[in-house]
């Protein structure tokens, strides 16, 4: 059984000033008044750079809205948000990728990926170059040049990830990616994800439902209590990253004692 330190709140300390996310006493409060509900903590939370953070939940627990934090996308009521020591900007230093593809259906895969390097400031003659790169990394090496609306809806979230990756950006946001998808085509995609992660280097914030997710995926596991979203759990996914095949961690002890840990926090959690 891996062993579980009870870490929460004393992350967010360490090495804030280079961390690729600091969240600091945070909380995010919807409506006014008579109508306020405190979605979201106070929570403290630091995430390295190079980390893959999942954070896990019950439905409303604020899972979401701390990676719109994260993002940009609102600003907390009380306390800060910073990504790379700066406060966060929606649409600069970070990929994201949603429950949705979010594509533009009048442009083909390549075409997608393209506008995404051109946003990002990539010259024309290295976006040429730089296209078949991302779709090679995600497995859409021989669908470039068709249509968002002739390829599976596995085959649009890999486009979507294509499209994150393809600035330069430190981090990669994202929210249930795969939660659409029928259970074959999200445990590929997992898996894929995975290996990209490894691959880059960059750091990840992953939202999920899904503690079998959390537990594959992530470097660090967070569970959310039920709202106010606070930390119940923080803990390191000490499995390893390369050189074992998807089939084979999932059949190691420690996957299964992980997944249990878990999974009971996420229970206790929202209760």
């Amino acid at each position: 059984m891996p062993s579980i330190p009870d870490t929460a709140g004393t992350r967010a300390e360490a090495g804030a000033e280079v961390a690729a996310v600091h969240v600091h006493e945070v909380e995010h409060v919807y409506g006014t008044a008579g109508n306020a509900v405190t979605a979201l903590g106070p929570i403290s939370l630091t995430v390295p750079r190079g980390s893959f953070l999942v954070i896990v939940g019950a439905s409303g627990c604020g899972k979401s809205t701390l990676l719109r934090l994260i993002a940009g996308f609102e600003r907390p009521t009380f306390g800060t948000v910073r990504t790379g020591g700066v406060e966060p900007v929606p649409g600069r230093g970070a990929g994201i990728v949603f429950q949705q593809p979010r594509l533009f259906p009048w442009k083909t895969v390549g075409g997608n990926v393209e506008l995404a390097l051109r946003y990002a400031g990539v010259p024309r003659g290295e976006r040429a170059r730089r296209v078949p790169r991302l779709l090679e990394r995600v497995g859409l090496h021989d669908v470039a040049d068709r249509r968002i609306w002739q390829i599976s809806g596995g085959q649009q979230q890999r486009v979507a990830i294509a499209r994150a990756l393809a600035g330069d950006d430190p981090l990669l946001l994202l929210d249930e990616p795969f939660a659409a998808l029928d259970a074959l085509t999200r445990e590929r995609l997992q898996e894929d994800l995975r290996r990209v992660s490894a691959e880059t280097g960059r750091t990840s914030v992953f939202v999920t439902h899904s503690v079998e997710e959390a537990v594959f995926l992530g470097t660090r596991v967070v569970v959310l209590t039920r709202r106010p979203g606070r930390i119940a759990l923080d803990l390191d996914i000490t499995l390893p990253r390369t050189g074992t095949a998807p089939d084979e961690l999932r059949a190691l002890p420690d996957y299964a004692a992980f997944r249990t840990a878990v999974g009971q926090a996420v229970r206790a959690a929202a209760e």
